[in-house]
C-alpha cells in the first residue's frame, strides 16, 4: 500500500521492524506481510543472509514450516542492485547484516519502496544487536513480537543461548537457544557469568 505525494505525485516508502527474541514469530510475520503484498500484485525482493542455511540455501522459512522464496546476498549494498523496479522490500534475520544495513534500507525508502525487516533485537547476552536498534530508531513502523518463557511462562525477552559458545553469532534452533523472560533470564545468566 503506498500513498502517492500530491505534490510530486512520487510513492511514498517507509520502513518496518519486526523484532523479538527467537520463536517469537518474526520470520512468520514478515512471511505473512510479504505474502499480503504478492497478493495486490506488488512487486516484491526478499532477501536473507548468504550465511544463514538452516532451513534452506534460498528461502527463508519460519519455525512453523512456511516459506518464501529469497535472494541470499553477502551484504547489505548487493540489496541495492538487485531491487530496480521494486514496490516492496523485505529483509530477514536483519542483525547478521552489517552495520551499512540502516542507511541501505533509508535509501530504499527515500525512493517510495516499502522496506521490511524482521531480526533479533537482543543478542544472547541481552544486548542490542548489530544494525537492528539503529533500524528501530529510524523506522516508521516498529512490531515487538514475543516468545514465551521456556522456564515460567511470562513474555519472552531474549533468546538465552544454552551451548557452551562464546561468539557472537552462532546459528541454531532449540538444541542451542531457549526464549526467556528478563527475570529467568538474569538469575540464569548470573549463574554463568
Amino acid at each position: 500500500m503506498f500513498l502517492e505525494t500530491p505534490a510530486s505525485g512520487k510513492k511514498r516508502g517507509w520502513i518496518e521492524v519486526i523484532c523479538g527474541s527467537m520463536f517469537s514469530g518474526k520470520t512468520e510475520e514478515l512471511i505473512r506481510r510479504l505474502k499480503r503484498s504478492e497478493l495486490a500484485r506488488q512487486k516484491i525482493a526478499i532477501f536473507k543472509p548468504v550465511t544463514d542455511q538452516r532451513y534452506h540455501p534460498l528461502n527463508i522459512v519460519s519455525h512453523q514450516g512456511n516459506q518464501i522464496v529469497s535472494t541470499p546476498v553477502a551484504s547489505s549494498s548487493s540489496m541495492l542492485l538487485l531491487t530496480s523496479d521494486t514496490e516492496v522490500v523485505g529483509i530477514d534475520e536483519g542483525q547478521f547484516f552489517d552495520d551499512g544495513l540502516p542507511a541501505v534500507c533509508k535509501q530504499l525508502a527515500d525512493s517510495g519502496i516499502r522496506v521490511i525487516v524482521a531480526g533479533l533485537d537482543l543478542d544472547f547476552t541481552g544486548q542490542p544487536f548489530g544494525p537492528m536498534p539503529a533500524l528501530m530508531a529510524t523506522a516508521e513502523y516498529v512490531t515487538k513480537v514475543h516468545a514465551i518463557c521456556l522456564q515460567c511462562g511470562n513474555l519472552a525477552y531474549v533468546s538465552h543461548r544454552t551451548a557452551e559458545n562464546k561468539n557472537l553469532v552462532l546459528l541454531g534452533e532449540t538444541e542451542s537457544y531457549r526464549p526467556l523472560c528478563r527475570q529467568c533470564f538474569n538469575s540464569t545468566f548470573e549463574m554463568h557469568v
